[in-house]
């Protein structure tokens, strides 16, 4: 397997490089030298879904959401010191109902307007929370649920009072509603309605005509961004032109074109880099950050809410499914020497939530670098040098949040070989490793993997701890991918969601916590500190602590 890899490496590599290659004569163009023009290479492997809810992970929901389409609620990108907090998007205010804590009254945005100059109103967000939930309605989107509906697994309909008034309402109390719905973008009605239309008659099928109508969309999308869409070319470039009627006057873009080129091999990405091609990479190799640096590039890195882990199997065939194997797992990796590896750009984890964290708790089990610990550990587990623990990994060469996942887990494979581990890896394209996130280990597309190496945002309660540990967030529903299923765990995970009062939600968060560095049900390795490396010509630029950054807030000089 570990051959295998390094195949799919070279063959990313390759094919990086030739797009690479091909952009050379389009970077020329004099029109190009007309307007300011941001080109970004990103780590994913195509361009993230253009029709309203992105795949390719948050790197969708950072390039081709956000730009784009507005949630009821949004992240405050604004600050790079201060935590990154849920803001007014789309909606002016909301508040739960007293009452019946399942619904919940969302006030929205007078007078904003889709691409298309349709009006967003409550309609709109009623067509757009059933696009993604119900069954039944004739624009109901499946390819759209999965990155959509798992992270929001609690909300279940929206009903307008008024224009401009809409009631959500979820399965079971849930203070997390708000936060979940910055996931959810809105999409027009209006512009999808036109395509459905535009359908030949001969196609009868409803759920046909839906996709068609999609695919349409998705070529000439209307949200409500700060961007509109202008070309897409599938896995080649996506481009982007300010919307110069954009609500918030605070964003409205003064870069005239933003161009995403997919560069999944960090090599790559570096080389379009240094050679004028692109402004502006995600992830540049760190191995390079100097030459980056001497060449007289910026590098923006700041502290994300971030866990790049592996996620046990603890299905009955996986050795995982013993807290003592992944106790020693996590006591068998060199992460301050990792850091080194990775040039810095890291932060060492010993669990989701670090001390000083309000959430983090008083975990009993105490992650730290301590080979005889975790040997002792897998001793008294039934394993030795001569009977390993043979686990496989699945992973991914590239993706968003990924870090630097191939050098990465190869370390980490010789580290724990000290321990009586023997791994191999199973190197899938990110987003296939993303969508069998959601499927678990028990379906076809886990290839029988004791683990799975997807790194997970970490700014919201639900985000960071529920969707890993409650049964309730069991494959297909959201992300416990391997099954892991605790009595005790659930009634932490309920209480933490019906704490309504912010000191309550985070005491019942904290004890959540704790119990889950105790219980180990990841392999928990490092914080990403979000690295991407700028032209100077880049200005304005405030990375937040944060998996997203506002490009609307950017200047070109």
């Amino acid at each position: 397997m570990y051959h295998a890899s390094k195949q799919h490496r070279f063959s990313f590599q390759i094919k990086s490089l030739a797009l690479v290659l091909a952009l050379t004569a389009a970077c020329g163009s004099t029109s190009w030298a007309q307007e300011k023009v941001l080109r970004i290479g990103m780590t994913a492997g195509d361009i993230p879904r253009t029709s309203g809810q992105p795949d390719q992970g948050f790197e969708g929901n950072r390039f081709t959401g956000i730009p784009m389409y507005d949630g009821l609620t949004q992240w405050d990108l604004s600050s790079d010191t201060a935590p990154s907090t849920v803001i007014p998007g789309l909606a002016l205010s909301w508040q739960v109902d007293d009452a019946d804590k399942t619904k919940w009254i969302f006030k929205l945005r007078p007078d904003v307007k889709f691409h298309d100059g349709s009006p967003f109103n409550a309609d709109a967000v009623v067509w757009n929370v059933r696009k993604v939930l119900d069954t039944a309605a004739p624009h109901y989107d499946p390819a759209q649920v999965g990155v959509t509906a798992s992270r929001m697994p609690t909300l279940r309909s929206a009903r307008a009072i008024d224009a401009l008034t809409v009631e959500l309402t979820t399965s079971e109390p849930d203070a997390f509603l708000p936060i979940n719905l910055t996931n959810l973008f809105m999409a027009s009605p209006a512009q999808w309605q036109s395509k459905l239309d535009a359908v030949p008659a001969s196609v009868a099928d409803p759920a046909e005509r839906s996709k068609q109508a999609w695919a349409a969309f998705a070529a000439e999308p209307a949200g409500t961004g700060p961007f509109r869409q202008a070309r897409l070319v599938p896995r080649e470039r996506l481009e982007l032109v300010a919307n110069p009627e954009y609500w918030d006057s605070a964003r409205r873009p003064k870069i005239d074109k933003v161009v995403l080129l997919p560069l999944p091999e960090a090599s790559a990405r570096t080389a379009a880099l240094l050679s004028g091609q692109v402004d502006w990479i995600e992830a540049p190799s760190p191995d390079a950050i100097d030459a980056i640096k001497a060449r007289g590039f910026n590098i923006y890195s700041n502290l994300q809410p971030h866990i790049w882990p592996w996620q046990f199997s603890l299905l009955p065939d996986s050795p995982f499914s013993d807290v003592r194997v992944r106790q020693a797992a996590n006591l068998c990796v060199d992460r301050a020497s990792l850091k080194q590896l990775l040039g810095g750009m890291m932060v060492e984890a010993t669990g989701i939530a670090e001390p000083g964290d309000p959430w983090r708790g008083e975990p009993t089990f105490q992650i730290r670098y301590d080979v005889e610990g975790g040997r002792k550990l897998m001793e008294d587990a039934g394993y030795s040098a001569s009977k390993p623990a043979v686990v496989k990994i699945q992973t991914s060469a590239s993706g968003s949040g990924q870090m630097q996942p191939l050098p990465m887990n190869e370390f980490i494979q010789q580290n724990l070989k000290e321990c009586h581990f023997q791994v191999e890896f199973d190197v899938v394209e990110w987003n296939t490793l993303f969508s069998s996130w959601r499927l678990g280990a028990k379906d076809p597309s886990a290839h029988g993997a004791h683990a799975t190496n997807v790194s997970a945002a970490t700014m919201d309660p639900f985000f960071a701890m529920v969707r890993f540990v409650s049964s309730k967030a069991f494959p297909p529903v959201s992300n416990n991918w391997g099954y892991y299923s605790s009595d005790r765990m659930d009634a932490l995970v309920d209480k933490a969601r019906t704490s309504f009062e912010t000191a309550a939600r985070d005491a019942a968060l904290a004890e959540l916590h704790a119990n889950i560095v105790d219980e180990a049900p990841f392999l928990f390795v490092a914080h990403d500190v979000g690295p991407r490396a700028m032209s100077p010509k880049v200005t304005h630029v405030v990375q937040p602590k944060s998996w997203f950054i506002d490009i609307a807030t950017m200047q070109m000089d």
